[in-house]
């Protein structure tokens, strides 16, 4: 059951960052080759916009639930996965193939 949800909402995730995505012209990887620490930056806009929810604090914007803040936060760490592996990729040097 849980693993189940669990994939479902890895594919919500993935839906979602390809909207955004598009829409943000893949502004996180763009933010980041400015600034390599931007994943930090995100998390923590995130945090505290989890932290204001979570403690029921008064709110203007009303569109942004807590699965909604949950579901970036998760998206970001993704974003920032994949950052990383692209960049492991053209880092490593070029191995002969296995025979």
């Amino acid at each position: 059951m849980k693993s189940k949800l669990h994939s479902e909402i890895c594919n919500e995730l993935n839906v979602t960052y390809i909207k955004k995505n598009h829409d943000y012209g893949d502004s996180f990887a763009k933010l980041r080759e400015e600034y390599n620490d931007a994943i930090l930056v995100r998390l923590f806009d995130k945090y505290c916009r989890l932290k204001t929810l979570i403690q029921g604090e008064s709110i203007q914007v009303e569109d942004e639930s807590i699965d909604d803040t949950l579901s970036d936060l998760a998206n970001y760490c993704i974003m920032e996965l994949v950052e990383r592996r692209i960049e492991r990729s053209y880092t490593k040097p070029d191995r002969p193939e296995p025979i």
